[in-house]
């Protein structure tokens, strides 16, 4: 996918399962169960996908998967058999681990910052995967990763993250921010207190990567958003200013909990947006 300078490409890692009542939170059932069928066990299935964007002079990953950060019991509840490598992800495009000079980390729960580290062999600590990324956060998200509570230690794995503050490499961000030219960082909150999504622009072209403001193309109703939002009104009125801005213009979003990730636009109005398939 081209968007005027910047070569852009959709890396999926795998599938996982969670629940479905989570996944939409108040939203009853019988509503979204006909958008996002579940199984037995009342799971439906997300997907989870990066992005790659290339431009002239630098190689971006927007977040990093689950990586190996989940236990037994998380995987086979997810019903995750495989999941990708980074090898397998970025050889198509001949680029490896060390090509990444960025890392953007939306937000820091283990499905979106796991992949970002990988276990020693012996399991015992953490190393970094990409030794020449800087890897790009805000410092409030950082801070609330490193020390999660009750409610947050459920998403948060603090001792994936602490080791890529021993790089050097680790950018800790204050509020909205553009790290390159045309490549624009805005921190949303809700997801998490200090959740941020992306926005690209070149030649007039645009893309949005909303990441957990808007997981998959069935949350872009006022209240379709998940149980996980730390902060369900701030989410809330940050999906609608966000749809207030993409709403029937000709920018592309793409999804990074939809099962198979399609670059759409969004259509409709603020009462009934809906995404539709760029074909």
């Amino acid at each position: 996918m081209h968007l005027g300078d910047f070569d852009i490409a959709i890396l999926t890692e795998g599938t996982r399962k969670l629940d479905g009542g989570a996944i939409f939170g108040v939203i009853p059932k019988p509503l979204w169960e006909k958008r996002m069928p579940p199984d037995a066990q009342n799971r439906v299935t997300l997907g989870l996908h990066q992005l790659l964007v290339r431009g002239k002079d630098f190689v971006l990953l927007v977040d990093a998967g689950i990586g190996d950060k989940l236990t037994l019991r998380q995987r086979e509840y997810g019903d995750i058999t495989r999941l990708a490598s980074w090898e397998e992800r970025l050889a198509p495009f001949g680029i490896t681990t060390s090509d990444v000079t960025h890392l953007v980390l939306t937000h820091l729960h283990v499905d979106h910052v796991g992949g970002a580290t990988r276990f020693t062999d012996d399991r015992r600590e953490c190393v970094p995967v990409f030794p020449q990324a800087r890897h790009i956060v805000q410092l409030g998200e950082w801070n609330d990763a490193c020390r999660p509570n009750e409610r947050t230690r459920v998403s948060y794995v603090p001792h994936a993250v602490i080791p890529l503050q021993e790089t050097g490499r680790l950018e800790l961000v204050s509020g909205d921010i553009e790290i390159l030219p045309g490549v624009l960082l805005k921190v949303t909150g809700g997801h998490t207190a200090h959740h941020q999504m992306v926005f690209l622009q070149s030649e007039e072209q645009k893309f949005a990567w909303p990441a957990d403001l808007c997981p998959t193309s069935c949350h872009l109703g006022a209240t379709w958003q998940s149980a996980f939002d730390i902060r369900p009104m701030e989410s809330l009125r940050a999906r609608q200013r966000f749809i207030d801005q993409v709403l029937n213009t000709k920018t592309t979003v793409v999804f990074n909990h939809d099962p198979v990730a399609r670059p759409c636009v969004i259509a409709g109005d603020l009462e009934d947006p809906h995404a539709v398939e760029i074909s």
